[in-house]
């Protein structure tokens, strides 16, 4: 097959349409005609951004300042967010093609490989995983550090969900991190008794610790529920917009700028050493 093909997954009433060549991205996940993330048909997405879920790679969320120390050693990374945006954002993978490793009815593996370059100063392979069966996806990531040094690894994905007029976000949690509104980066932690209430009304763009159980959308058409083996969950609901994003992710956004950024869940990989991750969103009708 053609790596730039897109392809489809079946099961059940859900149908998964996956974009290689757009970084991996989902374009798109229907239960019947009904979108259960931010869906578009494979052929019409234009870009990631656009996408239902990409994946992140090595990093999630915000790099500040598109530069970071490490292991005694300034390293820079590139705009990927506009060249106006003054971070980088979500890693290098969602950026790149990847390549299709296996592909049946209800299944996929895409790989990526990172070279040394202008968007990561390390390389390293990870493969992504589709499951689809009659009532869930789900997706893991395994990565492999391929360089000879240790390099800092955080993961995650970025879900886009339609936002219709009941949708209802539920969340346990105990934990948000406030950020700079002028820098959008992370400055301090505060509790947070959990989220529960209509997406309309919420107007977070932050990151949660204390996750536990699923987090539940529920609205007139569809009830869902997000897992992971991922402790942290980035929420974001721009008022203005027809999608609200719900993110399972490995560590605080910016966790290589602080102190301590192994407390806040960024993983150091030594060579040929391996990181796994899953998320699965189980579907029903509301």
């Amino acid at each position: 097959m053609n790596q730039n093909d897109p392809l489809e997954l079946r099961a059940g009433k859900l149908r998964l349409a996956l974009r290689p060549d757009l970084g991996g991205s989902i374009a798109g996940l229907w239960h019947g005609e009904m979108p259960v993330l931010r869906s578009t048909e494979p052929a019409a997405l234009a870009a990631p951004r656009k996408s239902g879920c990409f994946p992140l790679a090595p990093y999630s969320n915000r790099l500040g300042y598109k530069r970071f120390r490490w292991l005694g050693r300034e390293h820079t990374t590139v705009a990927n967010f506009g060249d106006d945006y003054p971070h980088s954002l979500h890693g290098s993978a969602w950026t790149q093609p990847w390549r299709v490793t296996q592909h049946d009815a209800d299944s996929a593996e895409l790989m990526f490989t990172q070279r040394s370059d202008a968007h990561w100063p390390f390389t390293f392979d990870v493969m992504q995983r589709f499951e689809l069966s009659d009532d869930a996806l789900t997706v893991r990531l395994h990565f492999t550090n391929i360089d000879a040094r240790t390099q800092p690894v955080g993961l995650g994905w970025h879900p886009y969900f339609p936002k219709r007029s009941r949708s209802r976000l539920h969340v346990e949690c105990s934990g948000r991190w406030e950020s700079d509104p002028s820098t959008h980066l992370p400055t301090r932690r505060v509790a947070q008794n959990g989220i529960d209430g209509e997406v309309r009304h919420l107007n977070y763009d932050h990151c949660f610790d204390g996750w536990q159980g699923a987090a539940r959308v529920r609205d007139e058409a569809l009830s869902v529920s997000l897992t992971s083996s991922l402790p942290y969950l980035v929420v974001y609901t721009p008022p203005d917009s027809d999608y609200f994003c719900v993110e399972p992710v490995s560590h605080v956004s910016n966790a290589i700028h602080m102190a301590d950024p192994a407390a806040h869940g960024l993983i150091s990989l030594g060579a040929a050493e391996s990181m796994d991750a899953w998320m699965k969103i189980e579907v029903a009708a509301a």
